[in-house]
């Protein structure tokens, strides 16, 4: 009795092992493709991203940085959250705030965010390919120690 060969074996090759074939594919995706130091858990937008032009730039760090940040040779002047009440008084829960239209360091965070917007040192990110850095530093240390990352975004 003849068998039909099986879905692994071509006509002929009765009686023989099936060969087998493998193939791999690798990628890197997150923190590995964006090649973020380990003090940066994330960016916004990313290396080589395409956004609008009214993006906001985020930085989120591991505990316990201070940083700047520097669009297209602009350092951004900074305003800390804690800083916004004055020394002497707390805000409320839900109690409205004036922020200013500057870089934004949330402390509790560990975060710097910028939006582009009137009366900002960028008011609006404009077509083309803009570079971005975030200088950070230890809380303790003084900015003289400070490390920095620095990539690329589009804006379409």
């Amino acid at each position: 009795m003849n068998e039909a060969p099986g879905p692994c074996r071509k006509a002929g090759q009765e009686g023989q092992p099936p060969k087998l074939q493998v193939g791999l594919n690798s990628a890197q995706t997150g923190r590995e493709a964006q090649k973020l130091p380990a003090e940066v858990s994330s960016i916004n937008p990313g290396p080589g991203d395409i956004v609008l032009r009214q993006s906001q730039i985020f930085v989120d760090f591991t505990d316990g940085y201070n940083a700047v940040l520097i669009l297209d040779g602009l350092e951004l002047p900074v305003t800390r959250l804690d800083e916004l009440s004055g020394a002497t008084q707390m805000i409320q829960p839900g109690a409205q705030v004036d922020i200013p239209a500057t870089a934004i360091y949330d402390p509790g965070n560990f975060t710097i965010s910028f939006q582009p917007q009137v009366g900002a040192a960028i008011t609006g990110l404009f077509q083309g390919k803009h570079i971005a850095s975030v200088l950070f530093w230890k809380i303790d240390a003084t900015r003289d120690k400070a490390k920095s990352f620095t990539w690329d975004f589009s804006v379409n």
